[in-house]
């Protein structure tokens, strides 16, 4: 069970890019005063999810789907989400993933559909970095927080936690705006 940050690294170490030890800037696609390991202290808000899995190669096709389906029964039932689409991966290995992606709510409804499901979105100490463009690209942001990470000497819980400022389900992929959250041990 590890991280998607983790999980990713392993498996460019297995493609033979070089190690990624080395002090990185953040990746280009950031802007000036865009966080990069800004340390965050997230609170915990009820959201409602989509539980699911999926594989790198079609990541986001499957998130959108998830935020489609939270958000036709969100629809249904009258509730608008107090926040932007949430995805907590729970799991990753350098093939796939398991997550959990949805909206935070103000309250819990009196039901959720089956397939749906009622959790409270994590909170602690994170590090907060900013990515902007494609989910396909999103490796080059991977590498660049996996090295402030290894050079600050910090060690990750099992779960990262994907933010969207950009509404993932209407916006183009190369115009995406991501927070990325990555809890500390």
């Amino acid at each position: 069970m590890l991280p998607r940050l983790a999980a990713l690294v392993l498996l460019a170490l297995a493609s033979g890019l070089p190690a990624l030890a080395q002090s990185a800037p953040p990746p280009s696609t950031s802007r000036a005063g865009d966080a990069f390991g800004e340390p965050t202290t997230l609170t915990s808000h009820p959201m409602i999810v989509k539980k699911g899995e999926g594989n790198w190669d079609n990541a986001f096709e499957t998130l959108v789907e998830a935020f489609k389906a939270v958000k036709t029964q969100l629809d249904r039932q009258g509730i608008k989400p107090s926040g932007p689409a949430m995805t907590v991966f729970t799991t990753s290995d350098p093939t796939g993933f398991e997550f959990e992606a949805g909206y935070p709510v103000a309250a819990a409804p009196q039901t959720v559909p089956g397939d749906l499901a009622m959790r409270r979105s994590p909170d602690g100490k994170t590090l907060k970095f900013v990515h902007r463009g494609s989910y396909d690209s999103m490796t080059t942001t991977d590498e660049a927080i996996m090295n402030h990470l290894d050079e600050k000497r910090l060690d990750q819980r099992d779960l990262v936690i994907e933010e969207y400022v950009t509404d993932p389900t209407i916006t183009a992929d190369d115009q995406l705006i991501i927070n990325l959250y990555v809890p500390i041990k």
